[in-house]
């Protein structure tokens, strides 16, 4: 006897539109977005962003110079980053960690770091130490630990049980295991992640200059206060091309390491 046909699927599209177009309505409702008003205000935005079609080149040595401080501010971030996150990272992992307690430690300031946007530590930094990019490098530098700490410990728990296990029954200490056994096992993915917060912080220091973190950001600041367009948009040009070199270069390093 032959089994039965199963029955045809059900199209659930129509239901999923459904759902999506009324989450879009409430959306609508909940932000209160006039269409009618952005309708009125595009030819604003077209007129505003004309602006930005000249540039002036006159003092481009010096926008680069800049530039090399929003760098060295990211690099400098992204150094202290890494430190921080090498030395909790193996607290924060649950098949490294010496203790429940040290464990529920480590997490909670990777967590804490983590919650604090770079650009209030920005500020807050501003404010105790003045303007300048140490205000700038220590924001991103708290700031990106939590990430880093939080990505290295997932890597450290995805590593093979056996190999921490064969290192520690040779009665290594626990920073023998970390350094034998657990770094060189996610050191590729250790370096991966780094220069792609490195990518991110140069975006993030050129913004970090807006509140005072100085740098290439904090010209920019002062071209838009002074309504200079055509100097603003020399500074977003030098921004925009730093960034696309610095992107295929993090994404050519990273190729060679996988």
């Amino acid at each position: 006897m032959k089994s039965p046909i199963p029955p045809r699927p059900r199209n659930l599209l129509p239901v999923w539109l459904a759902a999506i177009l009324a989450v879009l309505w409430l959306i609508v409702r909940d932000l209160e977005i006039s269409f009618e008003t952005l309708a009125y205000g595009a030819s604003d935005l077209v007129e505003y962003f004309g602006r930005y079609r000249h540039f002036d080149f006159s003092e481009l040595s010096r926008y680069l110079e800049l530039m090399g401080v929003t760098l060295a501010t990211a690099l400098w971030g992204t150094a202290l980053a890494f430190v921080i996150a090498f030395i909790l990272a193996p607290f924060a992992a649950r098949n490294m960690t010496p203790s429940p307690i040290a464990y529920r430690i480590a997490r909670e300031i990777l967590n804490f770091l983590r919650a604090i946007p770079d650009l209030l530590m920005g500020l807050i930094f501003v404010a105790a130490l003045g303007l300048g990019p140490l205000p700038g490098a220590l924001a991103l530098g708290l700031h990106t630990a939590g990430f880093l700490g939080k990505f290295f410990a997932e890597s450290f728990e995805r590593i093979d049980r056996g190999i921490c296990e064969g290192v520690a029954s040779t009665g290594a200490s626990f920073a023998q295991v970390v350094m034998y056994a657990g770094w060189p096992s996610i050191l590729r993915e250790a370096t991966g992640y780094t220069l792609f917060m490195l990518d991110r912080n140069v975006r993030m220091g050129a913004v970090l200059g807006l509140v005072g973190a100085g740098g290439i950001g904090l010209a920019l600041q002062d071209t838009l206060r002074l309504f200079n367009y055509p100097q603003a948009a020399t500074l977003i040009l030098v921004i925009l091309v730093t960034i696309l070199i610095l992107d295929y270069g993090t994404a050519w390093l990273r190729a060679k390491l996988n």
